[in-house]
């Protein structure tokens, strides 16, 4: 498993928002997100349209630079109605989609990360919704499923982000101990799922392998990807911790987009 193709990624953008659809109806939109606590069901369901859009615009546009929120057209559904929100999204995401294929994965695109290209923002918004997804299920109390590839992708990509944001010193990330200590993730249901994270002199690397480590996460890789984006808690009784949990503990902590 690695990275999938760009047009995987487009078309999982458009499939993962229509889970996100089938999630939402019926569900008590104003019901106060767990995970996302800040966030109503609707406040989450309007943060994931817009970023498609968002992502869209920057693709769209060859955009250098960020693109400002109030640049970006068609931010808000038409009204309050459950059946605008549900439209709003499946047209944020089937316009975000065709100007990622329009473009082409080696399309040049401003991005906050490594990457300047339209392949980074179509991975970065399917993971995005797959993520989001879960937050969703979780406040609608549906069943929450994602494949094995986007589950596995999910978990690089997410390691890579934190290698990457601690090189630039941000506050959390920067934070990690450096003391050459491993952390190990070991999905029980997926051959060479497995990630042997060292947080070493130099910062936070990793590698696919199975290895002795500090700590080590078991469980369904679903439920390990869940975990590493502090969607389930790591005393749930669908994973095993063994080893240092201070250190799983105080990675959960500070690898965090908040």
């Amino acid at each position: 498993m690695g990275l999938l193709t760009h047009e995987r990624y487009c078309d999982e953008i458009i499939r993962l928002t229509g889970e996100l659809r089938a999630a939402l109806q019926g569900a008590d939109l104003g019901a106060t997100v767990p995970t996302c606590p800040d966030w109503t069901l609707r406040e989450l369901a309007e943060h994931v349209g817009r970023a498609h859009r968002w992502a869209g615009e920057i693709v769209r546009t060859r955009a250098t630079e960020a693109v400002a929120d109030d640049k970006v057209p068609d931010s808000s559904p038409a009204s309050d109605e459950p059946a605008a929100l549900d439209a709003w999204l499946a047209a944020g995401a089937a316009g975000t989609a065709e100007a990622l294929r329009e473009a082409g994965p080696d399309a040049g695109a401003w991005s906050w990360a490594w990457d300047h290209s339209a392949g980074f923002w179509a991975r970065r918004m399917a993971i995005e919704t797959v993520v989001h997804l879960a937050d969703a299920a979780l406040t609608a109390k549906v069943p929450y499923t994602t494949t094995p590839e986007l589950a596995a992708d999910t978990v690089d990509e997410w390691l890579e982000i934190v290698a990457f944001v601690q090189q630039l010193g941000r506050p959390g990330i920067a934070g990690l101990p450096r003391d050459g200590r491993t952390l190990h993730l070991h999905a029980t249901d997926v051959p060479d799922a497995e990630w042997l994270i060292e947080l070493g002199a130099d910062g936070v690397s990793w590698r696919r392998a199975h290895g002795k480590a500090d700590v080590a996460l078991r469980g369904p890789l679903t439920d390990l990807m869940l975990v590493v984006n502090r969607r389930l808690a790591p005393g749930s009784d669908r994973v095993e911790v063994l080893g240092d949990t201070g250190l799983l503990d105080s990675w959960l902590e500070r690898t965090s987009f908040a």
